[in-house]
């Protein structure tokens, strides 16, 4: 019989501070029993995400998104920061090593290579990206400024930017995929000045030449995973004491100025390592 793997579609956009708190709480649920979970969700408002390490007066205008309805939110993995606006979020939380081997590396092209095969099935012509370019590495950019190595790109462009977190044998692992362009946005909101480079990045939309939806989407990316590791997914639902224990990370945590702009660890996890993909290959 196929493996089975719990599967999360969102059916409606949520607020950024419970959606973390949601992806935080199903990697806290990981036990050493092999277990995966796969969810797909939406953003209530626009969402500007900061990686672990990053400090929020370099990399956002706070004073932008206070006064343009712009959510800020800080995740509990590393990498860039993202806008999350127009988009399909994917996250993957697991303790299953012989699926997703041992090494943050390692799981993280396993995952690429899942999501190109829902990519491969909407018509998408999409590859892993080469070697990160150094001034990715070191500059003070957003994720979607360009691609990094093992990311996602259609002709040279980035489709989704992922990040990781990983204790052990257990792991998080999300990442956004634009379903429409949203450049405009993400200037202002990066600081993203106009003699700057071009941004690298598309959108399903764009790279389709129709409007591609977050329904059409979430189906297309779970049956790429089905495909990739032969499983079988079971709909997954959260329990009253399951909720309770997301809005306590909300509350104490994502909700928070001390979490969100100074990066204070109010839940600390003694060992954790949080960094991305990008990082750990690069730093």
């Amino acid at each position: 019989m196929p493996q089975a793997w719990h599967l999360i579609v969102d059916p409606s956009p949520c607020p950024g501070d419970w959606n973390m708190a949601v992806d935080e709480f199903l990697f806290r649920s990981l036990t050493d029993r092999p277990e995966t979970f796969v969810r797909f969700y939406r953003w209530e408002r626009p969402t500007a995400s900061l990686g672990f390490g990053q400090t929020a007066a370099r990399v956002v205008d706070l004073d932008f998104c206070r006064g343009h309805g712009v959510d800020v939110v800080r995740r509990p993995t590393g990498g860039k920061l993202v806008l999350h606006h127009r988009e399909i979020t994917y996250a993957v939380a697991s303790s299953d090593i012989e699926a997703f081997t041992s090494t943050l590396g390692g799981s993280y092209k396993l995952i690429s290579e899942g999501l190109l095969k829902g990519l491969q099935a909407l018509g998408l012509r999409a590859v892993l990206a080469g070697e990160t370019p150094r001034e990715y590495v070191k500059g003070i950019v957003p994720c979607f400024s360009q691609p990094a190595q093992n990311e996602i790109e259609i002709d040279g462009r980035k489709i989704i930017g992922s990040a990781q977190k990983r204790i052990g044998n257990r792991f998080l692992q999300h990442g956004s995929i634009p379903l429409e362009g949203d450049e405009g946005l993400l200037k202002p909101v990066a600081r993203w000045k106009d003699d700057s480079p071009r941004l690298k990045m598309t959108s399903l939309s764009e790279a389709l030449g129709r409007p591609v939806g977050y329904a059409e989407a979430a189906e297309a990316l779970a049956g790429g995973f089905a495909r990739k590791w032969g499983i079988l997914f079971e709909p997954h639902e959260f329990t009253a004491d399951d909720r309770a224990g997301i809005e306590a990370l909300r509350r104490g945590k994502y909700g928070t100025d001390a979490w969100t702009l100074d990066g204070k660890l109010l839940f600390p996890e003694p060992g954790a390592r949080l960094e991305s993909n990008r990082e750990s290959h690069h730093e």
